[in-house]
């Protein structure tokens, strides 16, 4: 009996964050409405991490976020921000503020997309968006912020 209760725990967590499909028994309305819910939580704690990226896609940071994120499991707010960011500069769509945070943390971190970022140990150079930051000895230094 407690491996259904658990099985129909996990289908219930998929549909709410990973965009899995509604487990029979449940209304659907509310079940969305719990999903939204949680995707702009989510939104508001990636916010917290990245907050020049939020800053500068303003008041369409929800949306953005919310639209990307969807139907996508969560890897934490740090790497959703890294990956986002990721996103909208190989779409050309990352905001100068935004280009300027992830050459910062490109220069601080090595983050393959798949396992959390690590510190860099040797000196680095990043350029996102017409963004240059050197990261030398621990410190990382913004060299050229993004056009605006």
């Amino acid at each position: 009996m407690s491996g259904d209760l658990a099985a129909r725990q996990a289908e219930l967590v998929a549909a709410l964050v990973a965009g899995g499909p509604l487990p029979s028994g449940f209304a659907p309305a509310p079940v969305e409405a719990a999903r939204r819910a949680l995707l702009r939580k989510r939104a508001g704690d990636v916010a917290r991490h990245w907050p020049l990226l939020a800053a500068g896609l303003g008041t369409g940071w929800p949306a953005t976020f919310t639209t990307w994120a969807d139907r996508r499991p969560t890897n934490g707010s740090l790497r959703d921000g890294w990956d986002l960011a990721r996103d909208l500069r190989d779409r050309d769509a990352l905001p100068p503020l935004g280009a300027e945070e992830l050459a910062v943390r490109e220069a601080a971190s090595h983050y393959d997309g798949r396992r959390p970022p690590r510190p860099r140990r040797l000196p680095a150079l990043t350029r996102v968006g017409g963004a240059v930051a050197v990261q030398v000895a621990g410190r990382v230094r913004l060299l050229r912020p993004a056009p605006r």
